[in-house]
């Protein structure tokens, strides 16, 4: 008797695997308010094998954002389900405007604008924001792109769109090339993350500082997030990749 999950193994093996995933160490772009990286070597070669001690924020480098990272009494990152981790992959190409005006906010127009080309957005997907930001990774310079005020000037998802995401398309989760979820002029006139905030207060998790969104289609595309499983960890560097169609 044919296994079919087997079957379904050698198509999926068969298949272009995308990383989505930026390396990184104490030279790599971070938030501001966090320390770099730290890598110490415990042992070496010498003393029969190598082993490292590696000291970073859980929010660091591409990383998840569980929902207990900004609200109180939520899911830690261990308790998310490993099939929530694993969504179909719909992508939203904004890199030509990006490129224009660094401090766009992505709206609910915008996703209409986008449905009318693509079709509907399909309930339980997970949503990527294409800016080509990370193409300016390694360079923390380049990522905070501040003007002469020393403000940063990066785009994001506008609140109206995330909620008609949530509430209205019932998407699972989202992600993004940029430091936050939201674009850096919002965050300077709220003073908060309200974006971000909302995000998690559906329960759920998003995945920032994502990378090679331009290898992937529109749709079509399955995202896997593999994450460590600490314990009551509000985050932490995650290896995410997408599986094309």
């Amino acid at each position: 008797m044919t296994n079919e999950l087997i079957n379904a193994f050698s198509i999926i093996k068969s298949k272009k695997w995308v990383d989505l995933t930026h390396s990184f160490d104490k030279d790599s772009p971070h938030f501001f308010m966090f320390d770099p990286a730290n890598f110490k070597t415990l042992f070496d070669y010498q003393d029969g094998f190598f082993a490292q001690q590696f000291t970073f924020p859980g929010q660091y480098g591409t990383h998840i954002d569980a929902p207990c990272h900004f609200v109180p009494n939520t899911r830690y990152l261990h308790e998310l389900e490993l099939k929530e981790l694993v969504l179909p992959l719909i992508v939203i190409d904004q890199s030509e405007r990006a490129n224009i005006d660094a401090n766009f906010s992505f709206s609910k127009d915008d996703i209409l604008e986008f449905e009318e080309k693509y079709g509907e957005i399909e309930a339980g997907t997970f949503v990527a924001l294409r800016t080509d930001w990370s193409k300016r990774w390694p360079s923390q310079e380049a990522m905070d792109n501040k003007n002469e005020e020393g403000q940063n000037q990066i785009p994001g998802w506008g609140l109206d769109a995330l909620k008609f995401l949530f509430e209205e398309r019932k998407v699972k989760a989202i992600g993004h090339e940029t430091f936050d979820t939201d674009p850096a002029k919002e965050f300077h006139k709220n003073n908060a993350l309200l974006g971000e905030y909302y995000i998690l207060e559906q329960d759920t998790y998003q995945i920032e500082l994502m990378t090679n969104l331009d290898q992937l289609p529109t749709r079509g595309a399955v995202i896997f997030n593999i994450v460590a499983k600490p314990n009551n960890a509000s985050g932490f560097p995650v290896r995410s990749f997408a599986i094309l169609p």
